[in-house]
């Protein structure tokens, strides 16, 4: 594990240097090696100075790589702008190192100082690229949301340390009550986000570059969810007797939220919005405290991470146009870019679970466990599920037909870079379903 961080340590210069090529190369060796290096096990392996990985951290890691080396890809502006590339290039290799910190250690105050450290990068990325003057308030929100919430997780951490005299995932053993208990998964849950605690993410997403976009869905939502199945290891004996207040609290957000994104007009709000969605069905999963919930919430983690980023490139090689983020003015874009419709359809339907996509199978993974613990929850199951479907047609349709506006005949042709982009993000997405023990083991 530790040979991964110092070969990526060793990476500094390329950056330095504004090698943005070379340095997606480099990553793409790097995940190689730790595809080979790792054996994939429901036990940790591969231990050595308190890191390791199990299926868990395997995926994370490998998501991680993944959505950082396609960031770096999709930032063409940054380097022909000459916008700062050298340190654009250092933020993305020091986010990357943070989470990989985060996804191997094994030691939960580590876990916390990842945790925490991951939100420096991703704030220079926003107030550093993002688009317009309201990034700073954007960066407000993100920051002290988390901060606010990740407090109590420190001090718990503390007092877990005092009286089980350990900080290991699998060694810590105590008594819990209610406010170990809210202190331990606030932090993750307003991370993932919860509903009602969820409008830094919307703001963050609005206002960040399409960069910050895409570690924001693609990886950082993801390590609330990481952090919530860790510290259920010891908790989980108490957290019965709470979780359905959680549970009920995300069911009806799948309601609310589904309805919001019907009536919104901003490409990025709407993409956001359904983000909150799936990550309500992951909270369900995780909370169920069985096997097909977690494995599930694990599936559409990696599923949505994937499909939820193709869409923020989707919309950013729109606005790097347009220069609009607005349904109103990006229509009948079928027209114009015939070929990149073929690539919206397909990230459209991914988002609504469609077959062969890790989406699909993680929802239904998760819809049965959710109906396992009240069969009285098919009810916004089912009009979940509806609106999903609905929302993503809405964006599809709205952005690919319709009349167009004048000003859209004299746009730049799509480039093979950006076609590369998209369809990195679709093969492992509707691809890794026919390896599914990938995930499932």
């Amino acid at each position: 594990m530790m040979s991964i961080l110092m070969s990526l340590l060793l990476t500094i210069p390329l950056c330095l240097n504004s090698e943005a090529w070379l340095m997606v190369l480099v990553l793409m060796i790097n995940m190689l090696y730790y595809i080979n290096m790792s054996w994939m096990l429901n036990s940790f392996s591969q231990l050595s100075y308190s890191m390791g990985s199990d299926l868990l951290s395997f995926n994370m890691v490998l998501l991680s790589f993944w959505i950082i080396l396609l960031m770096i890809l999709a930032s063409s502006n940054v380097y022909y702008q000459n916008n700062k590339p050298d340190y654009f290039l250092l933020l993305c290799l020091m986010l990357l190192m943070t989470l990989l910190g985060a996804f191997m250690c094994l030691n939960m105050f580590v876990f916390y100082i990842m945790f925490e450290f991951s939100l420096i990068p991703t704030l220079f990325l926003v107030f550093g690229w993002g688009y317009q003057p309201e990034r700073l308030m954007a960066g407000y929100y993100f920051l002290f949301y988390t901060l606010f919430a990740s407090l109590p997780l420190l001090v718990c951490i503390f007092y877990l340390y005092s009286t089980s005299f350990t900080l290991y995932f699998f060694l810590i053993k105590m008594n819990c009550n209610i406010y170990i208990y809210i202190s331990l998964i606030m932090a993750f849950l307003v991370k993932m986000p919860l509903f009602m605690f969820h409008f830094w993410l919307l703001k963050a997403h609005v206002e960040a570059p399409v960069s910050g976009s895409m570690i924001l869905a693609g990886v950082l939502l993801k390590l609330g969810g990481y952090g919530l199945l860790r510290v259920y290891y010891f908790i989980y004996e108490y957290s019965y007797m709470y979780n359905s207040i959680f549970m009920c609290l995300s069911l009806y957000s799948l309601l609310i939220v589904g309805l919001l994104c019907l009536i919104q007009v901003d490409i990025k709000t709407l993409i956001a919005y359904s983000s909150v969605c799936h990550m309500g069905l992951v909270i369900c999963g995780i909370m169920t405290f069985n096997t097909w919930g977690m494995l599930g919430s694990l599936v559409l983690m990696i599923g949505h991470g994937l499909c939820s980023s193709a869409l923020f490139c989707l919309a950013n090689i729109i606005y790097e146009r347009t220069y609009s983020r607005s349904l109103l003015i990006n229509k009948g874009l079928m027209s114009v870019m015939p070929s990149l419709s073929l690539l919206w359809f397909i990230s459209c339907i991914n988002n609504m679970a469609s077959p062969p996509s890790l989406n699909l199978m993680g929802e239904v993974m998760l819809i049965n466990s959710i109906l396992s613990w009240s069969v009285m929850s098919w009810l916004f199951l089912a009009f979940s599920s509806f609106l999903g479907c609905c929302y993503s047609i809405y964006l599809y349709s709205f952005v690919n037909h319709g009349f167009n506006y004048n000003g859209l005949f004299n746009l730049l042709n799509v480039t093979f870079r950006e076609y590369m982009l998209i369809i990195f993000h679709l093969v492992p997405l509707n691809m890794m379903i026919l390896k599914a023990d990938f995930v499932l083991m």
